[in-house]
């Protein structure tokens, strides 16, 4: 089974593939040359025995003119040399008067007949007329019997002249290009394993480096830079496992903001619980203290875990989305509704720009969730008496969402890494008002469920704004 196994994957191999191709281009050529070379020779073979046989048939009709054979057919040195010239062609020699009768066949068979044929017409015409047969190898001939001075045609010659020979010889020409072609198989079947080998070597080299490296035994990046090919494979594994990397050094680092985050609110609690545990007749106020402290510190960590499934439901694949055709400006103004009462307490404005009704395919949960935490910011990191901006508009094919406010701002070193989970500008800010590091993760997670983009622009003192577009239709991946 094993052993099969091997077959089939050499088989479907590139290695297998190279040589087929280098197989096909040694043989078939080979076999087009020696096809041409035996069809030449057997072309010139042919021609040559054709004006040979002309050749005696142009003397044999003078003879036959003068000594009168044509009138008396008795001539006993007329018909040896015709039976000699049908001897050294192995074949026979018939002459015809202008009766159609045959006045002389070397084989002494046919003579007295007369013979009617297409090619004795021609050559009572003047013409002489020539027919190869392979199968059959023979040659016949059809001359006509012609005066020099006076072009009469006193009768034809017909010639029958066994191409044996030139069989023989084809028949050997064959034998030796399969013999050839044999070889030739051999050296390219030899040469092609060698030379797919070697090229296939480079591949082999990538393919180890590859093992090596899910064995765990490398940890740097791979070059194999014999072909381009190989090249670009190498460059793009590499831009994968650098991004396997980060992946990989982001999860760790999520994996240790959790354990933070979560641990930091039950160390607070359980520092609280042992302060009390430790003292004797603590007063009520103090129990009441202490206790509004733990609810916070137990609602801080409520708002993490909760951050941190909506998260987790976000990173699920974009069929769990929820799709409607909703109105995006009724949307808007609902999300600005519920959070002007948290916008009054800062005295911040919240004023929505809609320059033209929007209708689009959306999920209403999430779409609400990540505009929610861009205002939920907006208004958050932000100055007293300040202000948020939503506008809204669309073309043919997107709609746009800007989220504006006149905060203190992002400085450029932090910009790139704010979608980041857990990362925070300012950590202690954001714990005074409450945030976890999640929001612009889950933002940024829920727009491009969405199949859309975010961008930020920000400048230091004076307020950040968040760009988002969004397709109008929605079209499942």
């Amino acid at each position: 089974m094993k052993k099969n196994r091997k077959k089939s994957k050499f088989f479907r191999s590139l290695r297998f593939r190279i040589m087929i191709i280098l197989f096909i281009l040694g043989i078939v050529p080979s076999v087009i040359v020696a096809a041409g070379i035996i069809g030449t020779y057997e072309d010139r073979a042919v021609a040559l025995r054709i004006s040979n046989v002309k050749n005696q048939c142009d003397i044999i009709s003078d003879m036959l003119i003068h000594e009168g054979y044509m009138e008396d057919p008795s001539s006993v040195s007329i018909n040896s040399k015709l039976e000699m010239f049908s001897s050294v062609y192995s074949g026979r020699v018939m002459v015809l008067d202008l009766d159609f009768r045959i006045i002389k066949d070397t084989y002494n068979l046919d003579e007295g007949k007369t013979l009617i044929s297409e090619d004795v017409f021609r050559c009572y015409q003047g013409e002489v007329s020539t027919q190869y047969n392979r199968d059959s190898q023979y040659l016949e001939m059809a001359f006509p019997i012609q005066g020099e001075d006076d072009d009469q045609i006193y009768g034809v010659v017909f010639v029958s002249a066994s191409t044996n020979e030139i069989a023989t010889s084809i028949d050997v020409l064959e034998q030796r290009e399969i013999l050839i072609l044999g070889i030739i198989s051999i050296l390219v079947v030899v040469l092609g394993y060698v030379l797919s080998g070697f090229l296939v070597k480079p591949l082999a080299r990538v393919t180890k480096a590859i093992e090596d490296l899910t064995d765990g035994y490398q940890k740097d990046e791979i070059s194999v830079t014999d072909y381009t090919e190989t090249e670009l494979i190498t460059d793009a594994f590499n831009k994968m496992l650098n991004r396997m990397k980060v992946l990989d050094d982001s999860r760790q680092e999520f994996v240790s903001n959790v354990s933070h985050e979560l641990k930091t609110p039950m160390t607070s609690m359980k520092v609280l619980a042992d302060s009390l545990v430790g003292q004797e007749n603590v007063p009520e106020e103090l129990y009441q203290e202490f206790l509004q402290d733990i609810t916070v510190e137990i609602d801080r960590e409520n708002k993490i875990i909760n951050d941190l499934l909506s998260l987790v439901k976000l990173d699920k694949k974009a069929s769990d989305l929820n799709v409607e055709h909703l109105n995006i400006n009724e949307l808007l103004e609902a999300i600005l509704k519920r959070l002007r009462p948290i916008a009054d307490k800062r005295n911040i404005d919240l004023i929505l720009d809609s320059f033209r009704p929007v209708e689009a395919d959306v999920d209403e949960v999430k779409f609400t969730l990540a505009i929610s935490n861009l205002v939920e910011n907006g208004i958050k990191y932000n100055v007293d008496d300040g202000w948020v901006r939503v506008s809204l508009d669309a073309d043919y094919k997107y709609f746009y969402v800007t989220v504006a406010d006149s905060g203190m701002g992002i400085p450029e070193e932090h910009i790139e890494r704010i979608f980041e989970r857990f990362y925070r500008v300012d950590k202690s800010h954001s714990r005074e008002i409450g945030g976890t590091g999640l929001g612009l993760a889950i933002t940024k997670s829920a727009i491009l469920m969405h199949h859309g983009v975010i961008k930020v622009f920000s400048k230091e003192d004076e307020g950040t704004t968040f760009s988002v577009r969004i397709p109008l239709s929605y079209i499942p991946s």
